[in-house]
């Protein structure tokens, strides 16, 4: 198998690109991490060195391949139930906040680095659990991410076994379906879950999002990490004006908007009120 290296002209090149496309500021440190990734597309398009790869980029592949790039630099760790507190807070703060609401029934959640669709379901199990017949309200969330590879599987909502660990047996057994055959230690969400989320690629760094809609909540976690301050300040921004008056919005436990300039309210570590 042929290895690959990076001059670091090469590297700057598609260190800007990717910038440019995603906000996501690789380090010189992130060299490995590139070669390690990106090889794998060299060798299946029959490529020596990164400089083709990037004439490529710019001309053959054009957008999909972009796309592509931008499918294998991402970095999509995650699990069911991250940073517990979120969902406690969620329990006992939100949704009595949301009962006791004057917006009627109607909630609107989004989750803006949704990944494999763990946190997207995670919330959605939460709000199942915890707001009483809530097939009489008009919950729905958006679950976006710029990875088309961790989209399809957020959409297809089926996890090893392994991956469900943090929920509940209980829990699992009221959400999940149990694979048999060949799919013997595979769950499948239930349709009642998959049918409150829509899955849809977006890109952050877009000057406006394809959304119509306000949100009571926005789960923004764990994605802050990969920019610069000039960029998390713009996307900050950009989500806020997404966000409804008197709606939360969720960081990383890693991530603070100290530093960016947004009128977004401090409520406690990691959780941020407009209004």
């Amino acid at each position: 198998m042929e290895s690959y290296t990076i001059t670091d002209r090469e590297f700057d090149l598609i260190r800007r690109l990717v910038y440019d496309e995603s906000g996501i500021n690789l380090t010189d440190n992130k060299k490995q991490l590139v070669i390690g990734r990106l090889g794998k597309r060299l060798r299946a398009l029959g490529l020596k060195t990164f400089k083709e790869y990037y004439s490529y980029l710019k001309d053959v592949g054009g957008e999909q391949e972009v796309t592509t790039l931008l499918d294998c630099i991402s970095t999509n760790k995650t699990d069911f139930f991250r940073e517990p507190g979120h969902f406690d807070f969620l329990r006992r703060e939100l949704i009595p906040w949301f009962l006791k609401s004057g917006n009627g029934k109607k909630l609107r959640i989004w989750s803006a680095a949704c990944s494999t669709g763990e946190e997207p379901y995670s919330i959605a199990i939460t709000l199942h659990e915890y707001i009483p017949e809530i097939e009489s309200y008009d919950v729905k969330m958006l679950a976006s991410d710029i990875s088309t590879k961790v989209l399809d599987a957020a959409d297809r909502g089926v996890y090893e076994s392994e991956r469900l660990k943090p929920v509940p047996y209980d829990v699992m057994q009221r959400h999940f379906l149990m694979g048999s055959g060949n799919n013997t230690g595979r769950f499948k969400v239930k349709r009642h879950l998959r049918e409150m989320i829509v899955y849809r690629r977006i890109n952050l760094m877009e000057a406006s999002y394809p959304i119509r809609t306000r949100f009571d909540v926005i789960f923004f976690r764990n994605a802050m990490i990969y920019f610069d301050k000039p960029t998390q300040t713009e996307v900050i921004g950009k989500l806020s004006r997404y966000l409804k008056d008197g709606g939360y919005l969720f960081l990383g436990h890693s991530e603070t908007l100290q530093g960016t300039d947004c009128s977004l309210r401090y409520i406690r570590p990691n959780v941020y009120r407009k209004g």
